[in-house]
């Protein structure tokens, strides 16, 4: 007999109005224990909103919050904060000054002084702290305080971890390893968390499902790969990366473009459409005889383009050229270095798999 597995959290339909002004519309969700969702989406879409909707310190106008099949919020009856077995990060560490790191992570615990002591040396060992135990915060890196932040929210065992952007603070190469070692914990506590992030690259590298939020709305949901392979529209696909934008319109299924035909089924006679790649996709060839490379079933046309400046980026290069055809730019990227100077002719053509096409 196959059992299901009731979600950790799951929240139905939050809507939440401010000053006449609705912050959230109709959001939904569903987190599975061990599991790690990021809430993805531009500054102001109602992310951090969301999360205090969650975790009980703002309350909803309408929808359900529920943990472990279990309803604790619908509008009308709320279970306290306190009580919602719920753990939250945040950007500010907020670690009392005046406490050492052992009092700063047992702080929310009420259970006795030796079961209380042993919780907090397993958890500043398992954070790479436990020698750091009796010292205070002031005495602490930045990624060290993180991590003492992280022991104290993970103290009283939470069920679900919220977290708002609790990493931006920290530089680059130690963002990345504490935002790792932090996962790998709540993972192995069997914790639901719910990250908000407004950088993509992050949320696809902490992510096993991402929720692309905008305008207070969850407009698609999915594991990154499908969120970045199968955007569910062009600005979608534009916040996960740059993108070249060609218009075009439909005539019998196919849009006409400089590039070739693209298939647009589904589209009417004379529908305007965007057809959009990333730079990535993009081939180059050398205008060596004056005229581009054959087209092909994959390929398609050949447009030629002048080379309007090339940067090196580390570890690609990124080249920006004006086209023949309408004098835009499309920018194309390329492993390692390549820097053709500027006006030099080249023939550009683009993979027909890698397109999608959008109504305009």
């Amino acid at each position: 007999m196959r059992v299901t597995q009731i979600p950790r959290l799951e929240i139905k339909h939050l809507t939440r109005i401010i000053d006449g002004k609705a912050i959230v519309k109709e959001a939904s969700l569903s987190i599975m224990p061990g599991q790690v969702t990021c809430l993805l989406g531009p500054s102001g879409c109602g992310k951090s909103t969301t999360l205090r909707m969650i975790a009980g310190v703002d309350i909803q106008n309408s929808g359900e919050i529920w943990v472990d099949g279990h309803l604790v919020c619908d509008g009308d009856t709320s279970v306290p904060p306190e009580h919602r077995g719920i753990g939250l990060m945040f950007q500010d560490f907020a670690l009392f000054p005046h406490l050492s790191v052992a009092d700063n992570v047992g702080f929310g615990l009420t259970c006795g002084r030796d079961e209380k002591r042993a919780r907090v040396e397993t958890l500043l060992n398992k954070v790479g702290l436990g020698r750091k135990i009796d010292q205070f915060p002031h005495a602490l890196s930045g990624g060290e305080q993180q991590r003492v932040a992280l022991a104290r929210a993970l103290a009283p065992q939470p069920r679900i971890m919220l977290m708002d952007e609790p990493f931006s603070g920290l530089d680059n190469r130690l963002r990345d390893d504490i935002r790792d070692e932090s996962l790998a914990i709540l993972k192995a506590e069997g914790s639901a968390v719910l990250l908000v992030t407004h950088e993509p690259e992050e949320a696809m590298r902490m992510a096993d499902e991402i929720a692309l939020m905008r305008g207070g709305e969850i407009v698609q949901r999915g594991a990154p790969y499908n969120i970045y392979n199968a955007p569910f529209d062009l600005e979608a696909m534009a916040f996960f990366s740059d993108v070249n934008v060609i218009n075009a319109t439909v005539t019998g299924a196919l849009a006409e473009t400089p590039f070739g035909h693209f298939f647009a089924p589904g589209f009417p006679d004379d529908a305007p459409v965007n057809i959009v790649f990333r730079p990535q996709h993009i081939r180059i060839d050398f205008d060596r005889a004056g005229h581009g490379p054959k087209p092909t079933k994959t390929l398609g046309v050949a447009a030629r383009g002048v080379v309007e400046r090339a940067r090196f980026m580390g570890r690609e290069s990124l080249v920006e050229f004006r086209m023949d055809f309408d004098q835009s730019i499309i920018k194309v990227t390329v492993p390692n270095v390549f820097l053709p100077k500027s006006g030099q002719p080249l023939w550009l053509t683009v993979p027909r798999d890698r397109c999608f096409v959008f109504p305009a």
